[in-house]
């Protein structure tokens, strides 16, 4: 009996390198993974078998009732938005009330991280009907993303294909949301800093009241090959979770990645526990059920989205 050979596709992300090198291998399948620089087009490859999807957009198609996919609660990415919000240096903008009113430029109108930083501002009291925003590239010329979505955009929404780095640099922007920092964040010079200036602990506040770490992007499969293989979501769960444990225990024992990663793992763990970024759907519900909330409260979803139909 031959064995299934599953491809998929997925950005690089470190906790995948032990099954990318064979270090770890899946029980009952070959697996082929393709590291790509953007988050690829599952449906738009036929030679995918699945890969990393947009929680947003997965979750907007299982509420139109398309189920071409079967998202898998597996959150390859996830990552508090606090530290999302970026405005000038000398901007006098510090909290997410100070955003009541202002003019903000984002990566992507319906995407996942941006709906979640935008929840931010809607537990601050923030009418995000009262915000002009901007949809367009962090910086000139990037390509290759879909950032308004398949449906109409609010009246307080517009597009532009400039850079919105520039803009906030200039003053066309008083803030924003950008889940990839620009180049110079990481200089002593920047024009820029994050609206918080202690994003950390907004942060632990943040996991302090609502117990996650929220998902951005989850592993789907196609659904022909789920039908085909109905065993095949449990054993990738399986076996991306003793890659995440492989990779954890190595970054352990080898912690001069940088020079206080250390420090960090062992604060991680006594804050968060053994796992901050548990897979399955019943250590996800919680998750699962406020991301669906702000997909409707926030009007991208028409209608209420079923968090339990997400991974039935």
């Amino acid at each position: 009996m031959s064995v299934p050979r599953i491809r998929l596709a997925l950005r690089d992300w470190d906790h995948l390198v032990p099954l990318v090198t064979g270090r770890v291998r899946p029980r009952g399948f070959e697996l082929e993974i393709e590291s790509r620089a953007i988050t690829p087009d599952v449906l738009g490859e036929p030679g995918l078998d699945g890969g990393e999807t947009s929680f947003s957009r997965y979750a907007l198609g299982r509420g139109d009732g398309d189920d071409r996919l079967a998202g898998l609660p597996i959150f390859v990415m996830r990552g508090f938005r606090h530290r999302c919000v970026l405005v000038r240096r000398d901007s006098g903008l510090t909290t997410a009330k100070d955003l009541a009113g202002a003019r903000i430029g984002l990566t992507g109108w319906p995407d996942s991280g941006n709906t979640w930083t935008r929840a931010i501002l809607r537990s601050a009291g923030v009418d995000l009907g009262g915000i002009a925003w901007t949809v367009g590239p962090l910086t000139a010329g990037e390509t290759g993303k879909d950032r308004v979505g398949p449906r109409p955009l609010p009246a307080n929404v517009t597009v532009t294909d400039e850079s919105l780095v520039d803009g906030l640099a200039d003053g066309r922007y008083d803030a924003i949301f950008t889940p990839f920092m620009p180049e110079e964040m990481f200089t002593s010079s920047s024009r820029f800093r994050h609206l918080y200036d202690d994003h950390r602990g907004a942060e632990l506040g943040y996991f302090g009241r609502t117990g996650f770490v929220p998902g951005i992007h989850l592993l789907a499969l196609r659904r022909e090959v789920v039908d085909e293989h109905p065993w095949l979501p449990a054993a990738l769960e399986e076996a991306f979770e003793e890659s995440k444990r492989h990779w954890l225990a190595r970054r352990r024992h080898l912690a001069d990645t940088t020079p206080w990663l250390l420090a960090e793992l062992e604060a991680g763990t006594r804050i968060f526990g053994s796992d901050w970024m548990p897979y399955g759907a019943a250590a996800n519900a919680a998750m699962t059920a406020a991301f669906c909330t702000e997909l409707h409260e926030q009007g991208i979803a028409p209608h209420p989205i079923d968090p339990e139909e997400l991974f039935a």
